[in-house]
């Protein structure tokens, strides 16, 4: 053994050859901790003492590589003054140089994921094999920053300064046959075969029939591109990156300069660039954005696998309502691997419930993602009835009915004289409350909500309610199924809207009142997509049919009269008096023609601008500033009052129900990391200059607190 450390090991697996084999000690993955790095160049350093040394092979013992830096380390680690920050960014990019110059040759089997510090340390070896099962990439952009362990050095001087900016900027993961097509690894082959055909490789560099210390001059060295060839390189390639990133996402084009300005310099003064742009990113807010959204990810993952090791076997679903939304949850059960019965009162119901599973699936193989036998089989997977018969083996059924609470009851209470009684029944309402809808069962206990977001196979989110009755099992069998069809589910206690629909409504209203004080819903519209939403809302309205929001904000003025109640008529009911329900019929805030790919395109129309403005009872003067203030505080308020409530477990459930429901935008990372940004004390005294429209708009107790003490919802 020439080293022994926690997480890699290295020992001779023949004559001169050694095996540096990555294995974290007590976790599933290997990642780059303090401890991994440390150990890296401890074990780097016996290797060089090594007098008979010959090779060495990178592997790992997971079904991994690397899959990165430790993200958990980070938001310490980016609390440091830069100074530290930039020793410590040094340091661990000197363990990396280190075991790049090595005096024998590298070779690395990439036998899993190796993303990030995982592939920049592929990158720190001579030769790269990759086997057919791995992906490699280099994603830091998405957490805000750029590679920290000399990935904007060394890659472009791998496989060329075009297809290094593409990689990076969009921190996009490669599949094998792309990686081999740009260069970013030197051979692909069956997982069976890594290990061999690594060490051949290995022991052909060894007996000089590849150059490996030529590829090191290559990497160590300024890009051989002459300053016309460069400038026109990443002027192209910058403008690209810019139009894509947008200007909210600072990172692409940050990596793209930092790889701009290293290119013609030698490796340590490259590293040293790419230090100075990782400092500057990690000081931007979203950086701590998407660190703490993807840290927040992770908390709901964990917490979803919680609840679902608790829950019984689900291999057969049951969906209750055909149609569009009953088509889309039978296709994303199917195609995910459970099977289910689709049942409707109607053959028209059927038939537009088979049909959207088969146009979803008819994409997917017109996409190449999948063979025409995979349909098929998916296909046969959902079986449509319009009886009850084969309800008897469903493990979970999903009510997906017209949006009525006497019509709901009515099909739950005879539903549940068609199930075993270990069965779960699950409403796919998005605001009736589950408690009521409990009160027409026989079995409260094996009742919950199940709340899918529209559409349905696109939707990452999915809100699981619990009700007054609801046993912890039936809640767990949910999330598992929820898990079972790919979905990331958040746990929910009942109230009217449950989480989603219960903040966004706040956000309605905020629009409303905007247009009753004089707001063009145009520009109301292009000031919340400039601040990142993915549509303003008028157009969200449109899209999610403005008869099913004033149902909806109906349910929700009931349950909180005293902020969701409007003491005035809104554009919003005005809309839906005069039967423009959006999309779906044509006409809403907006008209709409079919484009040439029979896609509905928005376009003006003139009597919504005159509905706007018989809306209008004031004139108030109206800043971008003001618009985003008056739509964004109630909404982050009503979070708050989430949490006070307990209808949600922690923050991190809060933030990524909205991100993954509604569309938040991403680099702001939810309704409270946004507060926490501003600071609690700033978000109060820009909601008391709007305290006059009314409890909407009025900090809760706790908020106060927060902001007297200095507090923060993310520690």
């Amino acid at each position: 053994m020439i080293y022994q450390g926690k997480a890699l090991t290295a020992k001779y697996l023949e004559d001169g050859i050694a095996e540096l084999c990555f294995d974290l000690e007590g976790d599933s993955v290997n990642k780059f901790n303090r401890v991994t790095l440390q150990e890296l160049g401890e074990a780097t350093t016996a290797l060089v003492g090594e007098a008979g040394l010959k090779g060495v092979l990178v592997t790992s013992g997971k079904s991994v590589f690397i899959v990165g830096a430790d993200i958990t380390e980070f938001t310490e680690l980016f609390k440091l003054p830069d100074a530290e920050l930039r020793g410590w960014a040094q340091q661990a990019n000197d363990v990396f140089n280190a075991f790049e110059d090595l005096p024998v040759p590298t070779v690395v089997a990439i036998n899993g994921v190796a993303l990030g510090g995982g592939f920049e340390m592929c990158l720190a070896c001579d030769y790269r094999v990759m086997s057919t099962a791995a992906i490699v990439g280099l994603p830091e952009v998405k957490l805000g920053i750029n590679p920290g362990f000399g990935g904007t050095v060394r890659l472009p001087r791998v496989i060329g300064c075009d297809n290094a900016m593409l990689w990076v900027a969009t921190g996009n993961q490669q599949k094998p046959d792309a990686a081999l097509k740009d260069g970013g690894v030197d051979a692909v082959v069956a997982p069976e075969l890594l290990k061999e055909a690594s060490l051949d490789l290995l022991k052909s560099a060894i007996a000089g029939e590849f150059d490996y210390k030529a590829r090191r001059v290559e990497k160590t060295t300024p890009v051989k591109l002459n300053d016309i060839e460069r400038m026109m390189s990443f002027t192209t390639g910058k403008a690209m990156v810019a139009q894509q990133a947008g200007r909210h996402m600072p990172a692409p084009l940050t990596a793209a300069k930092s790889m701009e300005r290293n290119a013609g310099l030698n490796r340590a003064e490259a590293i040293e660039v790419e230090i100075d742009h990782f400092i500057k990113l990690v000081r931007t807010p979203q950086s701590a954005a998407l660190v703490g959204l993807f840290l927040s990810e992770q908390a709901v993952s964990k917490a979803a696998r919680g609840f679902a090791k608790a829950g019984g076997d689900v291999k057969q679903a049951a969906v209750l309502g055909a149609g569009i939304m009953g088509g889309g949850i039978a296709y994303q059960s199917a195609y995910k691997g459970t099977p289910i019965l689709m049942k409707d009162i109607a053959e028209a119901g059927i038939e537009l419930g088979m049909k959207e599973a088969g146009k979803l699936l008819a994409k997917r193989v017109s996409r190449g993602r999948m063979t025409a036998d995979k349909m098929s089989a998916v296909l046969n997977s959902i079986r449509p009835s319009l009886s009850y018969d084969g309800f008897d083996k469903a493990d979970v059924i999903v009510e997906a009915v017209v949006e009525n609470p006497k019509v709901k009851r009515a099909v739950l209470a005879e539903t549940e004289k068609h199930i075993r009684n270990d069965a779960v029944l699950a409403s796919n309402t998005s605001t009736i409350s589950i408690t009521h809808l409990a009160e027409a069962l026989e079995r409260p206990e094996n009742f919950c909500g199940m709340h899918f977001f529209n559409p349905v196979h696109a939707m990452p989110l999915v809100e699981v309610i619990r009700g007054e009755k609801t046993s912890e099992s039936t809640v767990a069998r949910v999330v598992k199924y929820a898990l079972q069809m790919g979905k990331t589910p958040i746990v929910v206690n009942d109230c009217p809207g449950f989480y989603v629909n219960r903040v966004l409504f706040p956000y309605f209203a905020g629009f409303d009142m905007l247009i009753r004080d004089g707001a063009d819903f145009r520009k109301v519209d292009k000031v919340m997509e400039g601040f990142g939403m993915p549509m303003g809302p008028a157009y969200l309205m449109d899209v999610v049919g403005i008869d099913t929001g004033y149902h909806a904000a109906e349910v929700m003025a009931d349950g909180f009269p005293d902020r969701m109640r409007h003491d005035f008529t809104g554009i919003s009911q005005m809309m839906f008096e005069a039967k423009r329900y959006g999309q779906k019929n044509g006409i809403g805030f907006y008209r709409y023609e079919e484009d040439k790919k029979g896609k509905p395109k928005k376009c003006e129309d003139d009597t919504a601008l005159e509905m706007a403005a018989k809306a209008k009872q004031a004139s108030v003067e109206l800043s971008d500033d003001d618009i985003q203030a008056r739509m964004m505080i109630p909404m982050c308020i009503e979070t708050v009052r989430c949490i006070d409530e307990g209808i949600l477990r922690d923050p991190a459930d809060a933030d990524m129900g909205l991100v993954m429901g509604i569309g938040f935008p991403v680099f702001r990372g939810g309704a409270l990391r946004y507060i926490d940004q501003m600071g609690a004390k700033a978000f109060c005294e820009m909601a008391d200059r709007y305290a006059d429209l009314g409890p909407l708009y009025q900090p809760t107790a706790s908020l106060r607190a927060m902001a007297a003490n200095g507090e923060t919802f993310f520690k």
